[in-house]
C-alpha cells in the first residue's frame, strides 16, 4: 500500500494492571466451527486481545481455539460478560463458573457487566466482582453500555476500579459525553461496532480519504478509533483477509485533513439499541 507507513502510535493501554491491546478481535454473532476458526486465524495473525460474553453462546470454542494455539497465556488478553439477567452475586459467580470451564482458563482478564439492568444492585454488583478479583480469578473488572450517569455511581459513589467501559463507537456515533468524562479518570473506552456493522464500504467522504491512503472506507474508520488516546476497538471479522485487512489500518496515517472531514460527518446513528439500553441523553 503506497501510502502507508509504520504508526508510532501505542497498541496497548494500561489499565487497572492490564495492557489492553487496542486492537482485538470481537465474536459476537459467531459460533460453533465458524467461530473456532476465526479465532485460531486472528491468534495465528497475531491478534492477542479476543473478546467475547456469555450470551454470545460461543465462549467453548473461543476456548478450544485458544487451546490449540498452544500460546503464552501471559501474552493473550481474554475478555468476557455477565449477562444482564444474571446480576443476582449467585448468579455472577454462577456465570463466571461456566465462563472460566468453556473458555478452559484459570482466569480471565477482564470480566464486564454486559448490559444494565433496571433495579440492578450496583454495590452488590461490584462487591462480588471485586470478590473474584481479590481470587485472581479476573485481572480486571468493567462494563459495557453504561451512560454517564450509571457511570458516576460506580466510579464515584461505589468506587469500583473500573478497567474499561465497552460502548458502541465509530465515525457515525458521537460518544464525547462518556469519553470526557472518562478521559480524565485514566478509564479507556473499548468500541464495539467500530465499522459500524459493515455500513462504511459505499460512505462518500470516507473512500475518498480511502483512495487518498490506498485503503478501504473501513480501514480509515478503524484507524480513526485507534489513533485516539484511551480507545481501543474490537471489529468482528470471520474471515483471514478481513482480521488482515483490519491489522494493516494500523499502517494509515490520517491528516488533521482527513480528521476533520470525519469529525464533520452526522454522529448520531445508533446501530445497537435494545429496549433495555439506558438513556443515552
Amino acid at each position: 500500500m503506497a501510502h502507508m507507513e509504520t504508526t508510532s502510535q501505542p497498541q496497548k493501554i494500561q489499565t487497572q494492571g492490564i495492557d489492553l491491546p487496542k486492537l482485538g478481535l470481537g465474536t459476537y454473532r459467531l459460533q460453533g466451527d465458524s467461530c473456532l476458526v476465526a479465532v485460531e486465524s486472528a491468534l495465528a495473525l497475531g491478534y492477542r486481545h479476543i473478546d467475547t460474553a456469555e450470551m454470545y453462546g460461543n465462549e467453548e470454542a473461543v476456548g478450544a481455539a485458544i487451546a490449540a494455539a498452544g500460546l503464552p497465556r501471559r501474552e493473550l488478553h481474554i475478555t468476557t460478560k455477565v449477562w444482564n439477567e444474571n446480576l443476582e452475586p449467585d448468579a455472577i459467580r454462577c456465570s463466571f463458573d461456566a465462563s472460566l470451564k468453556k473458555l478452559q482458563l484459570d482466569y480471565v482478564d477482564l470480566y464486564l457487566v454486559h448490559w444494565p439492568a433496571p433495579k440492578m444492585d450496583l454495590p452488590a454488583i461490584f462487591d462480588t466482582l471485586g470478590r473474584l478479583k481479590e481470587q485472581k480469578l479476573v485481572r480486571a473488572i468493567g462494563v459495557c453500555n453504561f451512560n454517564v450517569a450509571l457511570l458516576r455511581q460506580v466510579i464515584e459513589q461505589i468506587g469500583a476500579p473500573i478497567a474499561c467501559n465497552q460502548i458502541e463507537y465509530h465515525v457515525l456515533l458521537d460518544q464525547t459525553a462518556v469519553r470526557d468524562y472518562l478521559r480524565p479518570r485514566g478509564i479507556p473506552v473499548t468500541a464495539y461496532c467500530p465499522l459500524a456493522q459493515g455500513r462504511l464500504a459505499e460512505h462518500p467522504q470516507l473512500t475518498a480519504i480511502a483512495r487518498k491512503h490506498d485503503a478501504t472506507p473501513a480501514q480509515v474508520a478503524l484507524k480513526w478509533l485507534l489513533d485516539q488516546d484511551g480507545v481501543a476497538a474490537i471489529p468482528k471479522s470471520s474471515r483471514r483477509e478481513g482480521q488482515q485487512a483490519n491489522l494493516d489500518a494500523w499502517k494509515i496515517n490520517l491528516d488533521d485533513a482527513d480528521r476533520q472531514v470525519i469529525a464533520g460527518l452526522p454522529k448520531n446513528q445508533r446501530f445497537v439499541n435494545p429496549g433495555f439500553a439506558p438513556a443515552w441523553d
